[in-house]
């Protein structure tokens, strides 16, 4: 076996995301030319080779087992919405995660007491699932669920996506619908000029039915995240495309960008993956470059750009919630909208406890509470119907 010396030091890079492409390739080489591995290694084969590593457990075994098996992977692209997302991923040096991979940053490193078991009362805490409520024009509203379709006027819904087709409207008046999702909901929706928005959970979206050709495009981010994938204007007489905010405007050409904007933060981001955007707000503009984050304090109205991870920023249209040094608090109020629980916190020095790693959007709340436990600073923790109680 390779002295564990050199490649110990490469999964410590590794756990913390911070191997280039060259490194991760060596760790991909290392494990795949082993002859105790076949070319499909089992997760327990991977893990049977970090057994010499102490501080290498079955997490990095299960991330590491399927990174190999995506690196071979020829039509990758195909399972992702988003045609830019393996380009990028690349780049960052990261593999799709199906299992939680979690890392605790602290300097005690993994946990190995025994807890007991944790106290759960009438668990009714539920993985989100496309689920959406449309408002027509005249205020009428329509639940769109997973599995029932729906189709009105230039709509149609499948129950997880609603499509818009083009058409010239009355220039009279323009019809708007909104779009609202739910806390546990997602939802994916196709204006009429083709663009595509997904829409995360407890956000809302204001557009018009149909576009006039030549003319900007606009629609309002009312609150919430999205991801737009915007149809080029080449397409539409050079019109240009637009999302509105109570605070900023962002302005773009043809694009893929994301936009955070949750009621309950103090802070709009837009993260640019592909283009160039304008974001205007009150005291002034910024332009930013792909992989670029402007961050809007709406209570002072200043604005920062900061180089970011486009990965982390939008895996979450991709199924995953990946957490690069994120805290306790911060994770779990994504967790909280994406599950529609409460969350307490009976020790508040629990707050900002650090992770790095992916979570599965599709795992069970219990398992992503036993994995922080079993790692972090958690002791206990409690569900009594829709609240959770870290301890």
């Amino acid at each position: 076996m390779i002295q564990p010396d050199p490649m110990e030091d490469l999964f410590i890079k590794y756990i913390k995301y911070e191997c280039s492409d060259e490194e991760m390739q060596q760790i991909v080489d290392y494990f795949k030319n082993s002859d105790d591995l076949s070319d499909v290694p089992t997760v327990d084969s991977v893990y049977d080779l970090l057994e010499n590593y102490a501080k290498m457990d079955k997490d990095l075994a299960a991330r590491i087992h399927d990174t190999i098996l995506n690196v071979d992977k020829e039509e990758r692209s195909k399972l992702r919405p988003v045609s830019n997302y393996w380009k990028y991923a690349a780049a960052a040096s990261v593999a799709v995660l199906i299992t939680v991979g979690l890392w605790f940053l602290s300097n005690k490193g993994t946990s190995d007491s025994e807890f007991a078991d944790p106290i759960i009362v009438n668990n009714q805490i539920e993985a989100g699932t496309n689920k959406a409520t449309l408002t027509l024009e005249d205020g009428t509203e329509v639940a769109l669920t997973k599995g029932e379709t729906y189709q009105i006027n230039n709509a149609t819904s499948n129950g997880g996506e609603i499509v818009y087709r083009a058409g010239e409207r009355n220039n009279s008046k323009i019809a708007y619908n909104h779009l609202t999702i739910p806390r546990g909901g997602e939802f994916q929706l196709v204006l009429a000029d083709g663009t595509k928005v997904w829409l995360n959970s407890e956000s809302k979206l204001k557009y018009p039915t149909t576009f006039t050709s030549g003319q900007t495009r606009q629609v309002e981010l009312v609150y919430g995240e999205a991801y737009f994938d915007v149809s080029p204007g080449t397409e539409h007489q050079g019109a240009d495309f637009k999302v509105f905010h109570n605070q900023q405007e962002v302005q773009v050409l043809g694009t893929e960008f994301n936009i955070k904007a949750y009621k309950d933060e103090t802070y709009i981001y837009t993260t640019l993956v592909e283009g160039k955007v304008s974001v205007t707000y009150k005291n002034g503009k910024q332009f930013l470059e792909p992989d670029q984050q402007s961050r809007l304090n709406i209570e002072n109205n200043r604005v920062t750009v900061a180089d970011v991870d486009v990965i982390g920023e939008i895996s979450w249209i991709n199924g995953e919630f990946r957490l690069q040094q994120k805290t306790l608090k911060e994770i779990m109020k994504v967790l909280s909208r994406w599950y529609d629980m409460d969350v307490e916190f009976a020790n508040k020095n629990l707050e900002e406890v650090r992770f790095v790693g992916v979570l599965g959007k599709k795992q069970s709340i219990v398992d992503i509470l036993n994995n922080l436990k079993n790692i972090g600073d958690i002791n206990d923790y409690e569900i009594h119907n829709k609240t959770v109680t870290l301890k």
